[in-house]
C-alpha cells in the first residue's frame, strides 16, 4: 500500500475536490443525501470550502483530504458536529473514491483522524452511523477500533428515503 496521509482542506483546493466528486457521483449516491447540482461545480466547491474552513476555525467541524503520496486527493473525512462540555465528542465521515475501494486506505484514514480527534482536539469519543448494508464502511471502522453500539432507526433522509443508521463508537480509553 502506497503511503497516505490526511490534511486539513485548505483554499485552492476546490479544483481536486471538484474532480474526486465528480469521479464519484454515482458510487456515491447509494450512500450519501441528495446534493444540488450546484455542489458539482467549481464555485459551489470553493463555497462549502469556505464554510468549512469557518467551521474548523469555530471548533465545530474539522475537514481533511485523504491523499497519496503524489499528492491525488483520493478521499475525504472529518470530524463534525464537534460537542465540548461534558461530552468531548464527534461524529466521523468519510469517502474514499471507487477505484481505491479495498485497499486498506479508508482504514488508515480513520486511524489517522481518531489520533487526531483525541491528541489534537482532546476528544473523549468518536461515533459513526453506517446504512446496516454499507458491509464495507462497517469493517472499515471496525478495523480501526470502533466498536457496534445499536441502531438509529429511520435517521437518515437518503434517496427519498428514511435509512437505519448501526451507531458504532470508540472511546479515547480504547
Amino acid at each position: 500500500m502506497e503511503n497516505l496521509s490526511i490534511r486539513l482542506l485548505q483554499e485552492g483546493d476546490e479544483g481536486s475536490l471538484l474532480a474526486f466528486e465528480e469521479e464519484n457521483r454515482a458510487f456515491f449516491q447509494e450512500f450519501s443525501v441528495g446534493r444540488p447540482d450546484y455542489f458539482y461545480t467549481l464555485a459551489g466547491q470553493r463555497d462549502m470550502l469556505k464554510t468549512r474552513l469557518e467551521r474548523s476555525e469555530e471548533d465545530q467541524d474539522y475537514h481533511f483530504g485523504i491523499f497519496l503520496d503524489g499528492g491525488e486527493l483520493i478521499g475525504t473525512i472529518g470530524l463534525f458536529r464537534i460537542e465540548r462540555g461534558p461530552r468531548q465528542m464527534a461524529i466521523i465521515g468519510y469517502s474514499l473514491s471507487q477505484k481505491h475501494n479495498g485497499k486498506g486506505y479508508a482504514t488508515e484514514a480513520v486511524r489517522q483522524l481518531v489520533r487526531y480527534g483525541f491528541d489534537v482536539l482532546g476528544l473523549h469519543r468518536i461515533e459513526a452511523g453506517v446504512m446496516p448494508k454499507n458491509g464495507g464502511s462497517i469493517r472499515v471502522l471496525e478495523k480501526a477500533g470502533f466498536e457496534k453500539e445499536g441502531i438509529s432507526r429511520k435517521s437518515v433522509k437518503i434517496n427519498g428515503a428514511w435509512e437505519d443508521h448501526l451507531i458504532l463508537g470508540i472511546i479515547k480509553e480504547d
